[in-house]
């Protein structure tokens, strides 16, 4: 593992085709597009964490029975800059950067002068997202790529501050059944008190011309100010229902004066985000279509999350599902120094992890004034979550856990905002890289594993049979790479209700670990 977890990709710009074992369902059809960090080098230059990796794209197509792989770097500014160089210039989160001392002192001035308001890398490394009929590549800064999912040519690069005023953005959009896209950013600076922000594309604003991006048809549906206006809270995904953004206003914080300051004291971006373990966790609840947050006042003990797993309305209640961590130990897991230890050294320096925990909240949404201290106020029968009516008249949120040692989630889509049952996802036990992948049944709280040894999977994607009905009717896509010399990266495709293997399409160039990505049906395309 430790020998491919930081080595460098190779672009295959034009198709390959996969050598099949088993037999790829006849109806599908389409394209597996992920995105992940692949170059860690420039020249003699490297980055000091895993996801600062330059972006390089890949896709596994689909059709009539076989499977042809391509990759491609994202030619962001970020990349043409530091190739043309020779070294990296340009600096990421975990990797601050410095001038060369060869340049002239103008050159040099400059370089100082654009560090004093951070003008962040657009090397979009985290995941493809769409706006309109428009794919982009994304990561959580105010810069997307967009990317022709067939070619994977870079097509141009979008900034979402001429469009809406925002300094970030998340790189987990939600998708409505008319083609919406609703997203969430935070404006840091501008105009009016620093914001969180929830904002929706509609469906149908794509244009030919490149300089008509989608974005340009935003609409802002609601501003939620920040708690503390020096300390926002970071966020990497957030909920949603059929009626309301669900958005969990964590105590992971980002520190703003250090952040202005970071390149004058030495210090990445990264090292500005802290967890304060004596705050609460906030949770807002918006509705889409008004713009109007509940107002009650839910919150709950201290925690992190970066991933959402699902949310949707029952009897009143909202009922959201996520990845939740004690502490954020996590990011830090992943400089590269950590990642390519020998696994027991690894494992040693890393006792202190605290592990992902699916926890599900529930909140009510009507609560009555004369409701009695200290009760529990979710009359659900479901579940074992809590909301405790406080004398302040706020409410403390107790989760019920659904299970523990699970990353990167996924669901069938066609049940996001809606009540569901499965969840798929990979399994994380002695290192942050997974060796599995599974499905957890929320119902009975069991779960079944797919795993091969010295390999290790990408996030599970769910795709759904025609015409399915119900919720596990369909196939798991998986792409795996193995530190085993022997064993050519494949793509793994399972039987969504049994985890057993339907076929794997082998890979004969190399393939890069991943992080995120999405199915693009031939219909769609």
């Amino acid at each position: 593992m430790q020998a491919i977890i930081a080595r460098n990709g190779l672009e295959t710009p034009e198709p390959v085709t996969a050598e099949v074992q088993g037999s790829v369902p006849s109806w599908l059809q389409g394209t597996l597009l992920r995105n992940g960090p692949g170059l860690f080098s420039v020249g003699d230059s490297e980055y000091n964490h895993w996801f600062d990796g330059l972006s390089l794209i890949h896709s596994f197509t689909f059709s009539n029975g076989e499977v042809t792989y391509r990759s491609k770097y994202l030619k962001s500014e970020t990349y043409k800059r530091n190739i043309k160089a020779d070294r990296i210039v340009v600096s990421e989160f975990g990797t601050m950067i410095y001038p060369d001392p060869c340049k002239n002192i103008f050159s040099r001035a400059m370089t100082h002068f654009r560090n004093i308001i951070p003008d962040f890398t657009d090397n979009n490394l985290i995941n493809i997202i769409r706006y309109g009929q428009d794919y982009y590549a994304s990561s959580e800064v105010n810069y997307i790529n967009q990317v022709d999912p067939s070619t994977l040519e870079t097509v141009g690069r979008v900034n979402y501050r001429n469009h809406i005023a925002l300094n970030l953005a998340t790189a987990h959009p939600h998708y409505d059944k008319e083609g919406n896209t609703y997203n969430m950013g935070t404006a840091i600076i501008g105009l009016g008190r620093p914001k969180y922000i929830i904002f929706k594309v509609p469906g149908a604003t794509s244009d030919k011309d490149p300089k008509k991006p989608a974005l340009r048809k935003v609409q802002q549906i609601c501003s939620v100010p920040f708690r503390s206006t020096l300390y926002p809270s970071y966020f990497h995904s957030f909920g949603m229902t059929e009626n309301y953004v669900v958005f969990v206003e964590q105590p992971f914080k980002l520190d703003i004066v250090k952040l202005a300051t970071a390149y004058f004291r030495g210090v990445n971006w990264g090292s500005c985000l802290k967890f304060d373990e004596k705050d609460d966790t906030f949770f807002h609840v918006i509705n889409i279509k008004t713009g109007k947050a509940n107002s009650l006042r839910y919150h709950a003990d201290a925690l992190v999350v970066f991933h959402h797993i699902n949310a949707y309305e029952d009897d009143g209640h909202v009922v959201f599902d996520i990845i939740a961590y004690k502490d954020s130990n996590l990011y830090n897991m992943f400089y590269l120094h950590n990642m390519t230890k020998e696994t027991d050294n690894f494992i040693e320096a890393n006792q202190v992890f605290s592990p992902p925990v699916c926890q599900r909240f529930v909140l009510p949404l009507n609560v009555q004034k004369d409701s009695p201290k200290g009760t529990n106020l979710v009359t659900l029968t479901d579940t074992t979550a809590q909301a405790l009516k406080q004398e302040d008249g706020s409410i403390y949120c107790k989760p019920e856990t659904i299970f523990e040692g699970m990353e990167l989630p996924g669901i069938n889509y066609d049940f996001n905002a809606r009540k569901y049952r499965y969840f798929y996802g990979s399994r994380l036990e002695w290192s942050p890289h997974p060796n599995k992948i599974a499905k957890v049944d929320i119902v009975t709280k069991t779960h079944i594993e797919w795993m091969q040894e010295n390999c290790y999977p990408s996030e599970p994607v769910f795709v759904a049979s025609p015409g399915a009905v119900e919720e596990d009717d369909g196939v798991i896509l998986s792409s795996i790479v193995s530190s085993d010399p022997s064993i050519s990266p494949f793509l793994l495709i399972l039987d969504a209700k049994t985890f057993k293997e339907i076929a794997r399409a082998s890979i004969p160039v190399p393939v890069h670990m991943d992080l995120h990505g999405l199915f693009i049906p031939d219909s769609v395309k």
